[in-house]
């Protein structure tokens, strides 16, 4: 068996040394000091054959014994070699700079600054962005045209080392899948292979854009966990279709200016290399790179029709090897356009290759999509193709298609082992210890553990983990097992709950939840579009504060606080909610609620017309209300977790307005009142200084009520940064019934410290913005007021709780820097005023993960 396997691995690396022996690999250099040149074109000229280097200086190129090959890059000299029968299969190719003589002495030429003005490349690139809106095939009144697109996620740069290694010696199943990879000449071991064939409609007027969803197959190790759908959608959001006659170029959920972009002007340098003839047409060739390379920008090479159209033919970027992006060693991107029988250009080909390095004790990935645009249409279409706000419409049997569909629809054919993916993973099942590996995997990337398998899926799932052991105030130590039905007991209807227990109160708390979605679920209830109605009943211990977690306020990370939390209460809540969501972004939300609140810990509900301790006094509060809110997220892109839904993207503006009645004397309810508040987020791009994010809300108490219900700060207690509140103010250290809040935060991406020698080596990314809280109470709210002594309906405040001048609104500043080991953020926040108060800390230390390209 040992020498079997020996022969197959040497069979597969014979195999792999013919495949490559077909091509002719290498890596150019500079002859003087011996670096590598980045983006060299490298030509068979005369032959219609054109390539680039990588970023390191590596090629690959086919073998045409005969032909000339030709090697040129913007200061260095040109050359040219013939290949044949002796010409080695590997290569190292050196450039002589670019050098003058003069009079019998050489001198080499000075780097000569970068001009715009007069500059022959910049005045064409001048015309060519301004050729777009004429261009633009969305001047017509209808389009439409089929895309498929295949992505492929694979491990990579296996070296024959590691097929010696005992994990692949004993797995013959792990060597059948690995194969070289044509983009790179690496050995890779393809894991998952998704692809995607939809039409692609367009109409000018009333504008709408709609993508249908014809055939859609993923077949990969994201099938092995139920969520792993969210993978596949993480992985088209991170390296989306791109347009470069977009002005900002959408990759790595970062934004990137297009080489022609209104800006690429001002951004790139510009380079006219030659005149060529690609396919028959004529075309200018330039280069292009960042003023500076640690901005998020590209490099690479345009090839401009030169006719009245200046429309790009072709186009081959990649990102400096010095951009601070973050866990790409590599990233090639391909772009060319064909000319339709109208005289219109159109994209036909998009392909991107990313080569990504995690973490360094990771294994290493790589990302293939290749993207094909075809049947391009300009005819009218059919008023009914439009309707409804969907802007992804899912054909029926889209995720069925059969395999001769696949055959006679694919537009790029599988690799081998693309191909045999399904085997592959019927293999890994099979494998020794992989159910043990797969449950670990599910635990850390869920949070829940299934108790189901593969032929009888799980019926209810335990968890989340990472709540099971706590602790607070009140309670000590906490106990808490939790769980929840899926879709594989019924497509309708949900439940989920947990029992906590808290060793020093001796408490027993619950919370049970049961939902019917109106519309079949895949997994859980809050999946898109949510149109569901469930009912709540829960008995526990929170604090004020809690509310403003967006995690489980039993989360074990969260448990950490930076000020002693001892003011809490019970609470006993039964809900009724009925939530609805449209295609397009809009969801309404009507929610009756009752409850009561016991105040425990050192917090107590103290009337102002009774001393605590009397008779009467119950240290208890109880409402009846109803509310409703309407949010607005146009554009947005969620994934589902099995605990809640999480936005993909940061693009989509959100806005919120709620409305909430409290009714008194329906169900126990001891007060009328009204509270209303408004919200709005929004991320804007900024080119290559990062992103500028906004976070304001507003509200009003427009009634007479105690202080459980008046407005409090958003206050965050954990040493976990989070947006959206306050660092440094204490548990309802300021009560208000008028408010107004603003969180303004600045992700710079490196801007200033990629220009500090030696620290731009760290590749930090700074971060700065500030928090401001406008509060104001009025009279008939304010306990301390004269007029309000002994009054019924009011309490008394808490220690430590304090009323703001309105006229001095609460600031806080934030500096920090993020991207520390690539996935750190660590961020020190200084509260400007109110520090007189006993109880302020003007100083603090907040800490946050971050996984950013």
């Amino acid at each position: 068996m040992a020498r079997l396997k020996a022969l197959f691995i040497s069979l597969l690396l014979c195999t792999t040394l013919n495949i490559c022996a077909q091509q002719i690999t290498g890596v150019v250099v500079d002859e003087t000091t011996g670096d590598s040149i980045s983006l060299v074109s490298i030509r068979y000229k005369g032959h219609n054959k054109d390539f680039v280097s990588d970023e390191q200086g590596r090629f690959s190129v086919g073998r045409q014994n005969g032909w000339y090959l030709t090697f040129s890059a913007v200061g260095y000299q040109t050359l040219r070699i013939l290949i044949d029968s002796n010409t080695p299969q590997h290569m190292r190719i050196t450039l002589k700079s670019d050098t003058k003589n003069l009079s019998g002495v050489t001198v080499k030429a000075k780097k000569i600054k970068y001009k715009r003005k007069d500059n022959p490349a910049v005045e064409l690139m001048r015309r060519v962005v301004a050729a777009k809106k004429r261009t633009d095939i969305g001047n017509h009144d209808f389009y439409k045209y089929d895309k498929y697109q295949k992505m492929t996620i694979a491990i990579n740069d296996i070296t024959p080392k590691d097929l010696e290694s005992k994990k692949f010696k004993k797995t013959n199943w792990l060597l059948n899948q690995v194969e070289v990879c044509p983009y790179n000449n690496k050995m890779i071991l393809p894991v998952m292979v998704d692809e995607t064939l939809t039409q692609q409609i367009y109409r000018k007027n009333p504008r709408s854009e709609k993508t249908i969803i014809e055939g859609q197959k993923t077949e990969g190790v994201n099938n092995f966990i139920q969520t792993g759908e969210m993978m596949n959608t993480m992985l088209k959001d991170v390296f989306s279709s791109i347009d470069i006659y977009d002005d900002q170029i959408r990759l790595l959920q970062a934004r990137f200016t297009s080489p022609i972009g209104k800006d690429a002007v001002q951004f790139y340098r510009f380079y006219i290399v030659d005149t060529v003839k690609v396919e028959r047409d004529s075309c200018y060739h330039l280069q292009f790179m960042p003023n500076n390379q640690q901005d998020f920008g590209f490099r690479g090479e345009l090839w401009i029709v030169k006719d009245s159209t200046l429309h790009v033919k072709r186009c081959n970027m990649s990102l400096p090897s010095k951009t601070g992006v973050n866990f790409v060693e590599g990233m090639q991107i391909q772009q060319a356009y064909t000319k339709q029988d109208n005289g219109e250009w159109v994209l036909s080909q998009d392909d991107m290759v990313a080569e990504l390095s995690l973490l360094s004790f990771l294994t290493k990935a790589i990302v293939v999509r290749n993207t094909r645009m075809a049947n391009y249409s300009f005819d009218p279409i059919a008023e009914k193709c439009f309707k409804g706000k969907m802007k992804e419409i899912t054909e029926p049997d889209a995720q069925i298609r059969s395999k001769d569909y696949w055959q006679q629809n694919r537009m790029v054919a599988l690799t081998r082992s693309e191909g045999r993916m399904a085997q592959f993973l019927r293999d890994m099942e099979n494998a020794r210890n992989f159910k043990y590996v797969l449950f670990g995997l599910k635990i850390l990337v869920e949070n829940f553990v299934e108790t189901g398998t593969k032929e009888k899926p799980s019926k209810f799932d335990i968890g989340p983990v990472n709540t099971m052991i706590t602790s607070n105030f009140v309670d000590g130590m906490r106990t808490r097992i939790s769980g929840q039905t899926t879709a594989n007991m019924n497509r309708h209807l949900f439940f989920k709950g947990y029992y906590a227990h808290g060793w020093d109160s001796h408490k027993n708390y619950y919370s049970g939840e049961l939902t019917y979605s109106f519309n079949e679920k895949q997994y859980m209830p809050h999946e898109y579009p949510k149109r569901s109605l469930s009912f709540l009943s829960s008995y526990d211990v929170c604090s004020p504060s809690d509310k403003f977690l967006t995690t489980d306020k039993d989360n074990v990370f969260t448990s950490l606080k930076w000020a002693k939390v001892d003011k809490m209460m019970f609470f006993n809540r039964q809900q009724l909610s009925f939530e609805y969501e449209w295609y397009g972004g809009l969801k309404a939300t009507l929610r009756l609620k009752t409850e009561e609140n016991e105040a425990c810990g050192n917090l107590h509900f103290t009337p102002l017309s009774m001393a605590e301790g009397s008779a009467a006094f119950k240290d208890k509060l109880r409402t009846t209300e109803a509310s409703f809110i309407l949010r607005f997220a146009p554009g947005e892109k969620v994934i589902n977790t099995k605990q809640r839904r999480i936005a993909a993207n940061k693009e989509a503006p959100v806005l919120t307005l709620a409305h909430t009645t409290g009714i008194k004397g329906v169900l126990g309810g001891d007060y009328n009142y009204n509270f209303t508040e408004a919200t709005f987020y929004k991320r804007f791009y900024l080119n290559s200084w990062g992103d500028l994010n906004i976070d304001a809300r507003a509200g009003i108490q427009w009634n007479k009520v105690p202080f459980p219900l008046l407005i409090m700060p958003a206050a965050n207690l954990s040493y976990i940064a989070q947006h959206g509140t306050f660092n440094l103010i204490n548990n309802m250290e300021f009560l208000n019934d008028r408010y107004a809040s603003v969180d303004v935060w600045w992700n710079m991406n490196g801007k200033i410290l990629n220009r500090i020698p030696l620290v731009s080596r760290l590749k930090w990314r700074e971060y700065i913005g500030f928090k401001c809280l406008w509060g104001n109470l009025t009279e008939k709210n304010n306990p301390y007021a004269q007029m309000n002594q002994g009054c019924e309906g009011l309490m008394h405040f808490p220690e430590g709780t304090y009323v703001m001048d309105h006229k001095k609104p609460y600031w806080e500043l934030v500096a920090g820097i993020s991207n520390i080991f690539k996935v750190l953020s660590v961020q020190y926040v200084r509260r400007m005023n109110y520090n007189e108060l006993p109880t302020a800390h003007k100083n603090g230390v907040r800490i946050k993960l971050m996984f950013r390209f």
